[in-house]
């Protein structure tokens, strides 16, 4: 596997502007000019729920889907915060991450932790 052309973005901010402004817009923008092959968007902890509630943060995500950016979430934080199925719902893949996560740290993988 090489992951030298794949981005990872660590995505723990819960903040719609930083959502708006750096993950989608960078992530978006990753594929669309060819920066990165691959981009994976890995919403974790208080950014489950931001995603679930807001509608405006909604629409990056699906804007983030139909670029074929990869949405994934943490589903232990999903499933304690109470919105998986949410989430599920809008498209976004949830799995457990604290393994892949490790591998990806252990592998030297791109990691982008906002």
């Amino acid at each position: 596997m090489d992951d030298s052309l794949d981005l990872y973005i660590l995505w723990t901010n819960a903040d719609p502007i930083t959502a708006e402004k750096m993950v989608c817009m960078y992530a978006f923008n990753s594929l669309k000019h060819g920066w990165w092959e691959n981009v994976t968007v890995i919403i974790w902890g208080a950014t489950a729920k931001l995603v679930a509630e807001n509608t405006d943060v909604q629409k990056g995500i699906r804007n983030l889907l139909e670029a074929e950016v990869h949405v994934t979430a943490c589903k232990a934080c999903a499933d304690q915060l109470g919105v998986t199925s949410t989430l599920e719902g809008l498209g976004i893949e949830v799995k457990y991450w604290g393994e892949p996560l490790t591998q990806v740290l252990k592998s030297g993988a791109k990691l982008l932790t906002i």
